[in-house]
This record gives structure tokens, sequence and C-alpha cells, in this order.
């Protein structure tokens, strides 16, 4: 694929979004950005992903200094009209993962895609709902011990293997559910196509 020849840079220590980019068939390179994501506030679900995925991209176009298009991300999961990030402990990753029953979770995704030589940036936003079962306590403080779930918005990730068979029904793309939504991803990408 034919990016005015420009090397892509995903902006994420995600491997979520490093798979899903592999699918589609980019090469690229993985460029990690160190943002206080916890400082950066907003209760729109929408704005606060669009502002992170901003933020990030912000922070990575100072170190890269070549022609690139720079792939951000940021995911929340909304939650009965509740904003939730990464768990903080193990007792909010308690409190998330036992109330998924009550209400979808919904992921709330924003990717922005930036040429690093013009500045030009693009965006667009995606959503997905997950219905998920009662996951049992012996399942949860399993995840908990896994600890990966302290690296992913909401507290779960549908491809482990602990959830899966929790999971009653997804509404949308699962690729939006893990952090970087095909469709949009691919559509940004393909606006700088020459």
């Amino acid at each position: 694929m034919n990016h005015k020849n420009y090397k892509i840079i995903l902006g994420s220590a995600s491997l979520g979004r490093k798979k899903v980019l592999e699918d589609l068939g980019y090469k690229f390179d993985v460029l990690i950005s160190d943002i206080d994501e916890r400082a950066i506030r907003d209760s729109n679900p929408k704005k606060l992903t669009s502002k992170l995925a901003n933020a990030k991209a912000l922070v990575l176009l100072e170190k890269i200094k070549f022609p690139a298009l720079l792939v951000t991300a940021d995911q929340v999961v909304y939650w009965n009209g509740i904003i939730r990030e990464k768990p903080q402990s193990p007792q909010e990753a308690r409190d998330f993962l036992n109330s998924y029953e009550k209400f979808p979770a919904e992921t709330v995704n924003t990717v922005v895609v930036t040429d690093t030589e013009t500045g030009r940036k693009v965006e667009a936003s995606d959503s997905a709902k997950i219905y998920f079962k009662k996951i049992p306590n012996q399942i949860i403080e399993k995840l908990i011990s896994k600890g990966d779930i302290f690296q992913q918005a909401g507290g779960f990730s549908i491809w482990d293997p602990l959830v899966k068979p929790y999971i009653k029904n997804i509404e949308g793309e699962e690729e939006s559910i893990i952090g970087l939504p095909t469709k949009i991803t691919k559509k940004l990408l393909d606006q700088f196509n020459t």
C-alpha cells in the first residue's frame, strides 16, 4: 500500500492495535507516547478519546524527524453513563468486571492520522457494544492475577480466553473493541494516498 511512500508509525504500545494494523496489511514501526492520560479530562467519551489521541500525536511529533504517517488512538469504555479507563487497582477491576452483566460496555475510540511532514491531521471515532454474562468471581481473580487487565480500557480484552465465554453478544466491529477500528483506520490512511 503506497501512502506517499511514507513510513507508517503506530503511536501505541497496544498489542491489539499492532495486530489490527498488521492484519490490515500495513508495514509500520512502533513508537510509544508517554503522556499522563489522567491529566486530560472530558465528560464526553468521544471528546475525551479525541483529546487523548491528539495529545499522543503531539508528543510523538516532537520525536519524529522524517516524513511519516503517524497513527495514534485512544479508547475508553462507556458504561451506564460513566467513562471507564484502565483500572487503577484490583478492587476497581473487580467492580468493573462485576458490573458488566447489568449494562453493556461500550468501547469508544478515536483514531488520528497525522502527516509528520505537513502537519495535516485527520481523525474519526467509532464505538461498539459488548454484552456480558455474569463473570464468576474466580475468573475475575484469575484476570486480576494475570495483570493484563490493568493495561486495558474497562479492564477487559475480548481476546482473553478467560473473558470470551462470558461475552453474550457484540454490536459493532471487533477491532473497535480491541482499540483500532479497521474501517476508519483504513479510511483515514487512504486519505493520504497519492
